[in-house]
């Protein structure tokens, strides 16, 4: 039996992960649960790739090293790179993954972390509304929910395990409705103090950070004062603000600047959400976005950023209106009443102006009513019906009872390529968990719900040459889970969680696109999540190994 650099759980390591060349540990007795062999494995601390066999024994890295002993499960790697599971800093999978735990577009594409309650929305419910949320969730999945908090969530978590890991943030914005409601007003200072001590609670709930979506009511109603006040629980947790900042076109360098002094005075790291430029006339901003973050690193403040892999965004179709405009419970009534309506349109036709065209708005989800729409561009769906596509966007709108979801083409490849290749940038999906098939099949999603990451590691890593491809799978391993303080997670080592990923480096590529986003990327060949085989030879084994994974004020 070849023991040749063999490390068993405890042993010393080398800096990188690797464990020093001819070290000699003893090795456990017994079998380990699962071997993979002979894969290039590439540690995600940014260091150069080894050939090695990886053990495995319960959820944890029992060993690494050359010519391990005998598993009771192994999997021949040759000719793959073997990475840490991705983690995904910034999705939106949470309820999903309760209507389809085996998370198609999410452990298909490798990503074994998703990083829920972002943009200011996480589980955080009055007892009335979750007793409606539990009514709409079983009326339209068939799935119950049964809980109110973070705390409940992950218990479910617990009990049902998904096919990928799940921590998330504790939303601003959910917080503020609790307290507040949708009022468009400053809140008070009691009431600051009630929304900082729900801050708290999910913290110890496990919460891994605080994220506000200022574009999205009622976020936006809230000032400076409120968000760092809001955010102060975070203090001497090392946990960061993420943040949907106020604008992200005309106003995006001084949604920026908000964004960052929130960090500042409330003394805690940041996260910007999905940077970007919207809007051909705002794409030189990217530069100087990345020189305010820059300057502020060396101020000091601990912000780092993410961005996903494509052009395009998704929100809403009704952030095609300023924010005080989609205040309170009549925004749609609004849209057709005749003393705001031309005002409405006025704002509508001002963000079309800025995408370019009414065509650079495609629909993605709809009510049923206009299921018609899902997946079409505005202005060939109008000109198709003989509309004004304003008129368009009202009748969805009021369908949907302001309910309908949109993709917007709005950024610049170059400038994507930039963000992404930057030295504080991660990669994110910004996407949901959806199916192929069955009710989460029956919206039309962005393409970044199935490809962000091997888009990442393939079209801008191997093709593009961006990084190098230790350090891009850095950014989506080892990177956020330190960003996150998230202890052994995002890294190949002796003792650390055996999230794994086995991918071709020549082949992996994304699948979806905007036409038909609801495809399978290539490439990755196997998904280990908590030393459970969930992805073997490219296909489910209908074995789940997700978990919660809970922050640090809740170890």
């Amino acid at each position: 039996m070849r023991r040749r650099d063999f490390v068993r759980a405890g042993g010393v390591l080398a800096a990188g992960g690797f464990a020093a060349p001819g070290l000699l540990l003893a090795s456990k007795t017994g079998r380990a649960d699962l071997v993979l062999r002979g894969a290039e494995v590439f540690d995600g601390t940014g260091a150069p790739s080894r050939t090695l066999d990886v053990a495995i024994t319960g959820d944890r890295i029992e060993a690494l090293g050359e010519g391990l002993p005998a598993g009771v499960t192994e999997l021949d790697l040759r000719g793959l790179a073997l990475a840490p599971g991705f983690i995904d800093i910034h999705s939106h999978t949470d309820l999903s993954l309760l209507v389809e735990p085996r998370a198609e577009s999410r452990i298909r594409q490798g990503v074994t972390l998703d990083v829920t309650g972002q943009d200011g929305s996480s589980i955080l419910w009055s007892e009335r509304d979750a007793l409606d949320r539990d009514a709409s969730h079983r009326e339209r999945y068939g799935v119950g929910l049964g809980f109110r908090d973070l705390a409940g969530f992950f218990d479910r978590l617990d009990r049902d395990r998904p096919a990928v890991n799940v921590a998330s943030m504790v939303g601003h914005g959910s917080v503020r409705a609790m307290v507040i409601g949708y009022e468009f007003r400053p809140a008070t200072e009691a009431e600051t103090d009630r929304m900082r001590a729900l801050v708290a609670e999910a913290l110890a709930q496990g919460a891994v950070g605080l994220s506000s979506g200022l574009e999205y009511t009622p976020g936006s109603f809230a000032d400076l004062r409120e968000l760092a006040g809001v955010a102060a629980p975070l203090r001497g947790t090392g946990l960061p603000y993420a943040s949907h900042m106020r604008n992200e076109d005309d106003g995006l360098l001084a949604a920026l600047e908000e964004c960052l002094q929130v960090g500042r005075v409330a003394g805690v790291p940041v996260q910007v959400s999905h940077l970007k430029a919207q809007g051909e006339r705002n794409y030189w901003k990217a530069e100087s976005a990345l020189a305010m973050i820059e300057a502020a690193r060396e101020s000091g403040v601990e912000v780092d950023f993410d961005r996903y892999p494509y052009i395009a965004y998704a929100t809403g179709l009704s952030n095609l209106f300023p924010a005080e405009m989609r205040a309170g419970s009549d925004f749609v009534a609004r849209l057709t009443d005749p003393e705001t309506a031309p005002a409405m349109e006025r704002a509508a036709r001002d963000k079309i102006a800025l995408l370019g065209e009414w065509d650079a708005v495609q629909i993605t989800s709809a009510a049923e009513s206009t299921r018609w729409a899902r997946g079409r561009r505005l202005g060939v769906l109008a000109a198709e019906r003989g509309v004004d596509p304003w008129a368009l966007v009202v009748e969805l709108l009021v369908a949907g009872g302001g309910s309908v979801g949109m993709i917007g083409y709005g950024m610049d490849e170059q400038n994507t390529a930039r963000l992404l290749a930057h030295p504080l940038a991660m990669v994110c999906s910004d996407g949901g968990s959806y199916a192929p098939y069955g009710p989460l099949s029956e919206v039309s999603p962005h393409p970044r719900a199935y490809g962000s990451f091997p888009r990442w590691l393939g079209h801008y890593v191997r093709d593009l040459g961006v990084l190098p491809l230790a350090e891009a799978i850095r950014r989506i391993t080892l990177r956020p889970a330190e960003k996150l303080r998230l202890e052994d997670r995002g890294v190949i080592r002796v003792g650390a969680f055996a999230d794994l990923v086995a991918f071709d480096p020549a082949t992996i590529a994304d699948g979806a696109t905007f036409e038909q986003p609801h495809r399978y990327p290539t490439g990755i060949e196997h998904v280990v999540v908590n030393g459970v085989v969930t992805i073997r030879h490219g296909e489910q084994t209908g074995v789940r190994g997700g978990r919660p994974v809970r922050g640090v004020a809740a170890r």
